[in-house]
């Protein structure tokens, strides 16, 4: 399970040792067996467009700011998948491991006048990663989206969440509606429902203020993704239940220090 420490600035800490940290399971202490390299592990990254007529008019300055956060991130051995959120879900680049190839082909990607089937694409995008990833590496999705569902046909926030759970997947969201989200009440619930789904899966939802600020987010995500720590343990529970684990993260030897990690995950299931 990945897990982002920052000090109280929000620098990321890349110092610490298995050692340091407290790992629970339902309450029962577990072993932290392995502790890669901040950083290292690979990411196996989906980016999912929202080309929705809600964000037509920031769609330009969002594409070129998602290239150049690809150009930063995505190191040997990461992939990349792209889709598209718009009345339907589109698998718009299969995942690669060429970022060139990649970022050509978000270059023409274009926004749309259609509805958004927001929850409908995060299910979709999981189960691909899920599909997909390779053992051993960092999934994770990043969602550019004000979060608002006016087409989805099969699937519900709840689903959305359960899905990426099941994929093991970080989840950040960037939406880039800045402030006037607060003045309609659907567009609110939208963002809430993003803040949602990255506090449960340990990533983070932002909501810039301006449309210049999406680069900012975007290098502040990639600091994280090059510090973040790979824990391994091996679960005392092991019953193939099927059944949601919660599970807490803590260094109590250092309680300055900010920890964020999903807050479960599926047990298999026979």
């Amino acid at each position: 399970m990945p897990v982002s420490i920052t000090d109280e600035n929000g620098n990321p800490v890349r110092n610490l040792k298995a050692d340091d940290f407290e790992l629970e399971e339902e309450g029962q202490i577990q072993q932290v067996q392995t502790l890669g390299e901040p950083g290292k592990a690979p990411i196996e990254l989906a980016l999912l467009f929202d080309v929705s007529r809600s964000v037509r008019n920031r769609f330009d300055f969002e594409r070129e700011a998602a290239s150049r956060f690809l150009k930063e991130v995505i190191k040997s051995g990461d992939t990349v998948s792209v889709f598209l959120i718009g009345s339907s879900t589109k698998l718009s680049v299969p995942r690669s491991d060429n970022v060139d190839q990649v970022i050509n082909g978000t270059q023409s990607i274009e926004p749309t006048d259609e509805a958004t089937a927001f929850h409908d694409s995060i299910v979709k995008a999981a189960r691909y990663l899920d599909d997909n990833a390779n053992p051993g590496t960092r999934r994770v999705m990043v969602v550019i989206s004000d979060g608002e569902d006016t087409n989805s046909e099969r699937f519900r926030l709840g689903d959305a969440l359960t899905e990426i759970q099941r994929s093991d997947a970080l989840f950040y969201a960037i939406n880039p509606s800045g402030p006037s989200i607060r003045l309609n009440r659907i567009s609110t619930k939208g963002h809430e429902g993003m803040v949602r789904i990255a506090s449960e899966t340990g990533g983070m939802a932002f909501l810039p203020d301006k449309l210049e600020d999406l680069t900012r987010v975007f290098s502040q995500i990639t600091a994280e993704l090059q510090a973040q720590y790979l824990l391994g343990y091996y679960s005392t529970n092991e019953k193939n239940d099927g059944k949601f684990r919660r599970i807490s993260v803590k260094v109590p030897k250092h309680s300055e220090l900010r920890i964020r990690a999903r807050q479960g995950y599926y047990a298999p299931k026979e």
